[in-house]
């Protein structure tokens, strides 16, 4: 692995050759509260998604469309980050995209119509393609080389824990005090973050071409792995999005909870979310398409599920738990998918992977829309689940990349 810090002036700071320090899992840390926040601050308006359309003046449909704008700008600031930054210290990179995320949410408590919320929602697609590019290549390079699949484990784990954590407590809060109030206490967090990546993370300049001291010319990422990989993830993440970004009148209109048990379904469907990233990264770090394969089928089942038994209270919070144990793994089987179809150019294709990872999600939640608009919302699940079946399809005929023994 790359030294953490190429200035010869600071060689306390490089990477250990063989244990990770305490301090080094600290610097995780760091990067997996950045993942929480871009992830808690895209996710929060499904949480919120009643209050906020109607103190906006706006349809639910066309509030959840500001998911689209966020991960527009960011599919495009994702790919683009990683070849723009040249020698850039990626803490500092870092620290300033959490106070773009800041400043996104802090116009998004202010926003007074559907034009400011645009606004606001560029302004944290710009930091959460930034944080999210580059978050995974950077917790590889903060432990051992042992520890580098556990460290992107950790890192896209803020992911997961948003859904446990961020969105449920983001909807209380916004329950409790309204929604203005749920965005302004991101914003809050943000200045702190950015702070604590200042302090926790060494220095850590541009990594090298090949990550394993290869000197061959740099290839290209057009790869069978790469690009059937991607095509996987874009209609797997498309399906979720179209459905969850509507959960909540789903389930206010299904089996008709109330908003503090919608709420509790989302924080159990983060629960889940949370283990089955943890055990998707141990899967995928042998086996990537397998992996994926597995969670697509359990995205497909679980959607289709609240579509057919969704009435009942009961049936309705086991399908919710399988979709968080399910998608929960998805990030980082996706992610490790990559890296290891490309090990040589690990930052570039997870700029790359972000990027359409990002792309679907807006068409996910631009889709949604569309469908809970105009056909209704049992419709839309049953739609999203046959789209997570067609990714599914797909992957049973797609090579992944070579099995890797665990390192």
């Amino acid at each position: 692995m790359p030294a953490a810090d190429s200035s010869p002036t600071t060689p306390a700071r490089t990477e250990p050759a063989e244990r990770t320090s305490p301090g080094q899992w600290v610097a995780v840390a760091m990067v997996t509260l950045s993942t929480f926040l871009v992830v808690t601050s895209e996710m929060l308006p499904v949480g919120v998604l009643t209050p906020m359309a109607d103190g906006l003046g706006i349809s639910s449909g066309v509030a959840g469309s500001s998911l689209t704008i966020t991960g527009l700008v960011a599919a495009v600031t994702a790919p683009v980050v990683p070849r723009l930054l040249g020698d850039a210290d990626r803490r500092h990179v870092l620290a300033v995209a959490v106070l773009a995320l800041t400043a996104g949410n802090v116009l998004t408590a202010v926003s007074t119509g559907f034009g400011m919320l645009v606004a606001s929602r560029t302004v944290l697609g710009l930091g959460m393609g930034t944080v999210w590019g580059l978050a995974a290549a950077v917790a590889a390079r903060l432990v051992a080389p042992r520890n580098a699949a556990l460290a992107v484990s950790f890192a896209v784990s803020g992911v997961a824990s948003a859904s446990v954590f961020g969105v449920p407590l983001g909807t209380l809060i916004g329950n409790a005090f309204g929604w203005r109030a749920a965005f302004a206490t991101l914003a809050g967090l943000g200045v702190l973050l950015a702070a604590g990546l200042l302090a926790a993370l060494p220095r850590l300049r541009r990594p090298p071409v090949t990550e394993a001291g290869d000197e061959a010319p740099r290839r290209s990422l057009a790869r069978p792995a790469v690009v059937l990989g991607l095509l996987v993830v874009v209609f797997l993440v498309t399906a979720h999005f179209a459905a969850y970004t509507y959960v909540r009148p789903a389930l206010e209109q299904l089996p008709r909870l109330a908003p503090d048990a919608v709420a509790l379904l989302l924080l159990i469907y983060g629960v889940f979310g949370l283990a089955g990233n943890f055990l998707a990264g141990a899967a995928a770090a042998r086996r990537a398409r397998a992996t994926v394969l597995a969670l697509a089928a359990g995205i497909a089942a679980a959607i289709a599920a609240l579509a057919f038994f969704g009435s009942g209270a009961l049936a309705a919070g086991l399908a919710i738990a399988l979709w968080g144990i399910a998608y929960g793994g998805l990030s980082v089987g996706g992610q490790l998918w990559m890296t290891q179809a490309a090990p040589d150019r690990v930052e570039h294709v997870t700029g790359i992977y972000v990027g359409f990872f990002t792309a679907a999600i807006a068409a996910g939640a631009f889709l949604g829309g569309v469908v809970i608009e105009t056909a209704g919302i049992v419709t839309l699940l049953w739609a999203t689940a046959g789209l997570a079946a067609l990714s599914l399809v797909i992957g049973l005929a797609t090579r992944g990349p070579r099995a890797t023994a665990a390192g």
